[in-house]
């Protein structure tokens, strides 16, 4: 078993869960109410058009070596400040002019912690649940959590601009917010080796800064080429599984069209759910979990303590009775961390590519490897 302590995020990542486990980055579906508003008081939606951002430059930003891609602005950045306004095309095909980046609203945490990455974190006022990393996002007022916001608590922020990926809603809060006025940008958010990068790089684009982006993000592609294991025999790769549980209300195989299964394969496992003919997640099924024989079982860390641990882990569908299971071969993320794919999604490749070394396939779990701390 490789899992640490709790860190002192972990609350938080609990909140989530308690607040929204049906509702995901994994699932299709919402639910609960977006949470409150901390240091403003809400306003009705048909109070706050005044409410709408203004065009404010933004103040200079001291920057990691860090940024993304140029946008059809025609004063696109030569430097390390942002350069406004900058009109961008989002996922969606929307035209979006972000006119400041005094007040910016990420809407999820791996979004967020590009933002601070990139070196706008002074700028950000506001996180949802999600954001547990950097420190600074965590500690940051909260607008709820992603997947069920509010337009009052939102623009009770007065933002200049939110950044989101298609995980963020319910779509109405989305619209909303479009029809006050706020520059709200989509994001690419592809579940690939490449998905961190691109996602760096719009964001930075959508900030005026896609020099810091474009460093930031050149530098994130070549560690995860670097962190990628070398070739494995089929035999010699550990079968993986990917768990999302949240006590017994949600115990979910996480399947290949999520960011676990190319993380798996990259660190030199192999995922089952693509032989379980899961793309997206599946509940957990005993038979199923038994004829698919894991070596490993990979989950995030605040999903494990909501179970109670390793033990309580193996008490669910038949796991106990796998390889997996009956070596205790489970290895714990923090779930920003495992799940993000964000700027530190190199070190997340590379603890499970040292972890997954130290496994057997077949007889897994006599070895142990080390957790990556975030």
């Amino acid at each position: 078993m490789i899992a640490h302590p709790p860190s002192n995020h972990t609350f938080r990542a609990l909140a989530v869960s308690a607040l929204s486990w049906a509702a995901l980055v994994f699932f299709s579906a919402g639910c609960g109410d977006s949470g409150a508003s901390v240091g403003s008081e809400p306003v009705a939606a048909t109070d706050i058009a005044t409410a709408a951002p203004t065009t404010t430059d933004a103040p200079e930003a001291t920057t990691p070596d860090s940024t993304p891609v140029t946008t059809d602005n025609s004063e696109a950045s030569t430097g390390d400040d942002p350069v406004l306004p900058v009109t961008v095309t989002d996922e969606t095909g929307a035209e979006v002019t972000v006119n400041s980046v005094k007040r910016i609203i990420p809407l999820d945490g791996d979004v967020a912690e590009v933002v601070f990455a990139l070196g706008l974190g002074d700028n950000v006022v506001a996180t949802d649940l999600s954001a547990t990393f950097p420190p600074e996002a965590d500690a940051l007022p909260e607008i709820g959590y992603q997947r069920a916001l509010s337009a009052e608590t939102l623009a009770a922020f007065a933002p200049t601009v939110l950044l989101a990926t298609d995980t963020a809603g319910p779509p109405e809060a989305l619209d909303d917010m479009r029809r006050l006025g706020y520059p709200l940008i989509i994001l690419p958010n592809e579940s690939t080796p490449t998905g961190a990068g691109q996602k760096i790089r719009a964001v930075a684009a959508a900030l005026g800064v896609p020099q810091r982006g474009a460093r930031l993000a050149d530098a994130l592609d070549a560690a995860i080429n670097e962190a990628t294991a070398g070739p494995r025999e089929p035999e010699d790769r550990p079968r993986v599984v990917a768990l999302y549980v949240r006590g017994t209300a949600a115990q979910l195989v996480l399947g290949k069209s999520l960011n676990t299964h190319w993380l798996i394969d990259a660190a030199g496992g192999v995922d089952i759910s693509e032989s379980m003919g899961i793309g997206d997640t599946a509940p957990i099924s005993a038979e199923a979990i038994l004829a698919a024989a894991p070596d490993v079982i990979l989950v995030p860390r605040a999903g494990l303590e909501s179970v109670g641990g390793v033990e309580g882990l193996v008490e669910i569908g038949g796991l106990g009775q796998t390889p997996a299971g009956l070596n205790r071969q489970v290895l714990a993320y923090d779930d920003q961390l495992l799940l993000g794919n964000g700027p530190r999604t190199a070190q997340m490749l590379a603890a499970l590519r040292d972890d997954l070394a130290s496994v057997t396939p077949a007889t897994a779990g006599n070895q142990n490897g080390s957790e990556e701390e975030s």
